[in-house]
């Protein structure tokens, strides 16, 4: 196998390999997660709840945006699925929220186990396979592809932003610049405002001639 190809693998390999996590939600709390996403970005979400130990209690699942727009709801969640597109650069939040009174007696967690991918991790490439007829290896070059123009992407997201905070840095480094000078002119002048005026003050006073 040629070096570049084994290298390429190696990167699918690891980027295939996302792992979901877990949490204990104990009754009557919420638990979020945030993740700061690009825009046009597909994100999807498997998820699994344990069952509730004590009836009347419910734990709902909210994913919504940094202004509160909700892009999945689902009450009594227990297990399922939920997939979206970013529609523009900001923090997206996954809250499970656990409702209910457990009572007078002590009411185990429930275990939340979550699986989020997003970008390149999210894409189905099985249908894309079938869909377009692709190899294996066909599949795995397209996938690097993908993954290769992400990467592209997130350098050029990362250029704009460092040449905006240059930017900032230059206007607010001209401002400061700016304001230290009219605070010396501000000085200079109030300070030979109080010389004459306490010139006149003495002379008035015949304390000087």
């Amino acid at each position: 196998m040629e070096p570049g190809m084994l290298v390429a693998l190696l990167v699918l390999s690891v980027v295939g390999g996302a792992r979901g996590l877990s949490f204990q939600l104990p009754p009557q709390t919420r638990k979020c997660l945030k993740e700061e996403l690009h825009r046009d970005v597909m994100v999807t979400g498997e998820y699994e709840l344990s069952e509730a130990a004590a009836p009347g209690i419910r734990t709902d699942l909210r994913v919504t945006d940094s202004s509160g727009h909700i892009l999945y709801s689902k009450d009594e969640a227990k297990k399922g699925k939920f997939a979206f597109t970013t529609d523009d650069y900001e923090i997206y939040e996954i809250c499970f929220e656990s409702h209910g009174q457990p009572g007078n007696f002590r009411v185990p967690d429930q275990l939340v186990t979550l699986n989020i991918k997003h970008g390149v991790e999210a894409r189905n490439y099985e249908d894309i396979a079938k869909a377009e007829k692709l190899k294996p290896l066909e599949v795995d070059l397209r996938r690097l592809e993908d993954l290769s123009e992400s990467i592209v992407k997130d350098f050029a997201f990362m250029k704009q932003r460092e040449e905006e905070m240059r930017d900032t840095n230059e206007s607010t480094s001209a401002r400061v610049f700016y304001f230290s000078i009219f605070s010396m002119l501000c000085l200079v002048g109030l300070a030979t405002w109080q010389v004459f005026y306490l010139r006149r003050f003495f002379k008035a006073k015949k304390l000087i001639e």
